[in-house]
């Protein structure tokens, strides 16, 4: 979106709005392409979502359903973010690097088995 290195203007109203949609593809898009971890995600959503919409007994449980597949989404880019941060200060071997990294690795399971957990109940509960 922008130069690499330049700030960019503060904006406001219709600019900013637009700005925003415009640093969200650029982060999704770079989530994308450097992590296979998301794009395997990313693909298990495409297959889970119609089976919610399908199989969920009623529309809150779909929407329950849907939310969960989306927070595993969300806590892998979170995910991402604090692993690309750690890595712009050195790959030498951290402890609080490695407290970091593995923190954002255990938020993403802890959404994948909140998954899990809401799928039952909203199916057979």
């Amino acid at each position: 979106m922008t130069e690499p290195g330049k700030v960019p203007d503060k904006a406001t109203g219709l600019t900013r709005i637009m700005r925003a949609f415009g640093y969200t593809y650029d982060g999704l898009k770079a989530t994308f392409k450097s992590e296979a971890a998301f794009r395997q995600e990313l693909l298990a959503c495409i297959i889970l979502i119609p089976a919610a919409l399908y199989y969920g007994p009623n529309g809150t449980a779909k929407a329950v359903m849907i939310g969960s597949l989306m927070l595993v989404l969300i806590a892998e880019i979170f995910n991402s973010a604090i692993e690309a941060v750690v890595n712009r200060f050195g790959t030498e071997w951290n402890a609080y690097a490695k407290h970091a990294k593995d923190a954002g690795s255990a938020a993403v399971f802890v959404a994948c088995c909140n998954v899990g957990v809401v799928w039952l109940l909203c199916l057979f509960f």
